[in-house]
C-alpha cells in the first residue's frame, strides 16, 4: 500500500516546529509545502532549511491559513495562543494537529473540538507518545490482558529549564508551568494504562509569579489502579515509568515518552524486552505525523490512537490539577475546573 501524500503548513517556527520539519524527512509522502510566521524573515529562513522544494513563506498566520496546497496545518504556537491559531486554521478550512496541550484549559478544547466539528475537519493533539511505536506496543498488550491486572503506575518527566523570564515555559501569560509542559505526559500515560482517573489530590511549589515549577499527582482511576506522577522544571529527574501488576512489572526508561523498548519482567520468570510495534519515524514526532496522514487519507475526523475524550479527560485533570495547587490563566473562568470525583 503506497504511503499517504501530506501536503504540510508550519504554523510558528520556533523549536518544536523545527524539531517537527526535520521529523516528517522520515515520514513516506509528508511535505513541508509552506510556513507561516509573523516575521517574514523568520519564515524565509525556516522554509530555506526545513521546507521541501518550493516550500512558501508567508509573512502572517493569515496568509499561511490561505495558502491552497496545504492539506494540514501544524500549530506549533505558544499553548496561549493555540485556540487562536487553530480557529484561523479550521475556519480557513484546513485540517489541524496543535501541539500538546491542545488548549490552556478543556474549555478552550471544547471550542476548538466544536469548531473542528462545524468545519468538517480532522483535528488532533500532537500526543505523538501514544502513537508511538513501543507504547502502543505497551498499550494493546495492557488492554488484552497480556501483562495482568495493573495496579500502580508510576512516572516522572523532569529537566533543568534555564530560560529566560520571558520564555513561554516560564512566562505566565504564554501559559507556562511544569503541568502543561511535562505532567502532560504522565497524566496521558496514567489515563491510557490504568484508565480515566476518578480522583486526583495535588501539591505543587510556585514560583515568585505562581508557576508550577514541581508538581506531585496521585491518582485512583476507574479499576481501582492508583499513580504516582510527578512533572518538574528544576530538577534532572529519571524520566522514568513503571507499571505494577498482579502478574510483574513493566519499565519504561528515561525518556519514558519515547522509549527505545521496555521490558516485561513477569513475578516467576525472566525479563523480556518489548521493541514495539513498526518502527520510529525520526525521533518519535514521525510518527504523530503518519498518523495523521493515515486518518485524512481514510477520511476520519479523530484518530483512535490521540482520541478526542482522552485529551478532554487530561485536560479536565490539569484544570483540577491547577485549581488546587492555585495556578490560573487569564484564560480561565472565574470558577475554573473541578474534581475529577470524590
Amino acid at each position: 500500500m503506497e504511503p499517504a501524500a501530506c501536503r504540510w503548513g508550519i504554523l510558528a517556527t520556533g523549536r518544536i516546529a523545527r524539531d517537527f520539519a526535520t521529523n516528517l524527512r522520515a515520514v513516506p509522502g509528508a511535505e513541508v509545502v509552506a510556513v507561516g510566521s509573523r516575521s517574514p524573515g523568520s519564515a524565509e529562513a525556516f522554509a530555506a532549511e526545513h521546507g521541501s522544494p518550493g516550500c512558501r513563506a508567508h509573512g502572517s498566520y493569515d496568509a499561511l491559513v490561505a495558502d491552497p496546497d496545504v492539506d494540514v496545518v501544524y500549530v506549533a504556537s505558544p499553548h496561549a495562543f493555540h485556540l487562536e491559531h487553530a480557529r484561523l486554521a479550521l475556519e480557513a478550512g484546513k485540517h489541524v494537529l496543535c501541539e500538546k496541550p491542545l488548549a490552556l484549559n478543556v474549555a478552550e478544547a471544547e471550542e476548538m473540538l466544536a469548531l473542528a466539528r462545524t468545519h468538517d475537519r480532522f483535528l488532533m493533539e500532537a500526543m505523538w507518545m501514544t502513537c508511538h511505536p513501543v507504547i502502543r506496543a505497551v498499550a494493546d498488550g495492557v488492554h488484552a490482558g497480556r501483562f495482568g491486572t495493573p495496579r500502580q503506575l508510576h512516572a516522572d518527566l523532569g529537566f533543568v529549564v534555564e530560560k529566560p523570564p520571558g520564555d513561554r515555559m516560564l512566562d505566565p501569560a504564554l501559559g507556562a508551568g511544569a503541568l502543561l509542559d511535562m505532567g502532560v505526559y504522565p497524566l496521558t500515560l496514567a489515563d491510557l494504562l490504568l484508565g480515566p482517573a476518578t480522583t486526583l489530590a495535588a501539591t505543587a511549589v510556585l514560583d515568585d509569579r505562581s508557576v508550577d515549577v514541581d508538581v506531585a499527582v496521585a491518582g485512583r482511576h476507574e479499576g481501582g489502579a492508583v499513580s504516582a506522577l510527578t512533572a518538574s522544571m528544576t530538577s534532572a529527574s529519571s524520566r522514568t515509568a513503571t507499571l505494577a501488576t498482579d502478574a510483574g512489572r513493566i519499565d519504561l526508561p528515561g525518556g519514558f515518552h519515547h522509549p527505545a523498548y521496555a521490558v516485561w519482567t513477569p513475578r516467576d520468570g525472566e525479563p523480556e524486552r518489548i521493541e514495539g510495534l513498526g518502527r520510529v519515524l525520526g525521533t518519535g514526532l514521525g510518527n504523530e505525523a503518519a498518523e495523521v496522514a493515515r486518518c485524512l487519507a481514510e477520511g476520519l475526523r479523530e484518530s483512535p490512537l490521540v482520541p478526542h475524550d482522552r485529551t478532554l479527560r487530561v485536560l479536565r485533570a490539569m484544570d483540577d490539577v491547577r485549581r488546587q495547587v492555585g495556578v490560573r490563566y487569564a484564560a480561565d473562568s472565574p470558577v475554573q475546573g473541578g474534581s475529577t470525583g470524590a
